[in-house]
């Protein structure tokens, strides 16, 4: 099964248990601070592979937990109304991005954005004071950022760093050139500001199929005659040949003219279609 602390947020996995929770349904999900509660997004369901580690499920949350847990985003909607106004009286170049609350060590977590490293010493010290806990601020980068508030990408989907990535890998604009995407920021950029995670989605095709691939400029023998690879569609897994006959353009399949397997269908493979029995 699968759990949102937040609507729209992030995913985690469950392991149900004895319990069959709705989608809807408010459960209580194992943390290191205990248990929290958090939305089932999909309801239980069989799988075919053997998945360990999941945690388990705690059970449906009754109103304790419910009400608990409506006092604590209170208390974190407090937390950042008061560190915004606090902020603004030290004059601090910071931005509240998230709170985050214990309630059972009275601890505040305040995540912020800033262009550079800020002394906020004195700005803990108000914040203890006002809030009557222990505070604690760390700074995030873009990223972090961007995971923790949402949004929507370019492709018109919730992000996928707030959704269901949980590692941010690194992302080059090699890989965008190897997909022959513009090397525009305005194009390939996401909502952090940063290259788009997705770019390393397909990468590893384009690098398979240009391994595979004749490259553009090679000579090649289709089955509507000769040419020049003259583009490659790896979506496809198509290239793109200008016919000797004519100068016209054709789409074959990257197998129709690969050398190898030309080769191997010369050897093994003589009969046609029309001719098969």
């Amino acid at each position: 099964m699968a759990v949102s602390f937040t609507r729209y947020g992030r995913l985690y996995y469950l392991d149900p248990g004895e319990h069959s929770p709705k989608v809807g349904d408010k459960v209580l999900v194992p943390t290191d601070s205990g248990p929290e509660v958090a939305e089932c997004v999909w309801a239980p369901q069989y799988t075919s592979e053997d998945i360990d580690g999941l945690p388990r499920c705690a059970g449906l949350a009754g109103e304790e937990n419910l009400t608990r847990d409506e006092t604590n985003k209170r208390r974190r909607a407090e937390a950042r109304s008061v560190s915004k106004r606090l902020i603004k009286r030290h004059t601090l170049p910071m931005k509240v991005v998230g709170i985050d609350y214990l309630d059972q060590d009275n601890i505040y977590t305040v995540y912020f954005s800033a262009p550079h490293r800020v002394d906020f010493r004195a700005l803990v010290r108000d914040l203890a004071r006002n809030l009557r806990a222990r505070v604690e601020l760390r700074q995030i980068g873009p990223r972090d950022e961007a995971r923790l508030q949402g949004g929507i990408g370019p492709c018109g989907r919730d992000l996928c760093c707030a959704t269901f990535l949980k590692d941010f890998e690194p992302v080059s604009v090699r890989m965008a050139k190897d997909q022959d995407l513009p090397v525009n920021p305005l194009r390939i950029a996401g909502a952090c500001g940063r290259l788009m995670c997705c770019l390393k989605y397909e990468h590893p095709l384009y690098q398979e199929f240009r391994a595979t691939a004749p490259r553009v400029g090679a000579s090649v023998e289709t089955p509507q005659g000769g040419g020049t690879v003259v583009g490659h569609n790896v979506p496809s897994d198509s290239v793109v040949v200008r016919l000797n006959d004519g100068g016209r353009r054709c789409a074959c399949s990257k197998a129709s003219v690969c050398g190898p397997r030309q080769a191997y269908d010369s050897t093994y493979g003589g009969e046609s279609e029309g001719d098969a029995v």
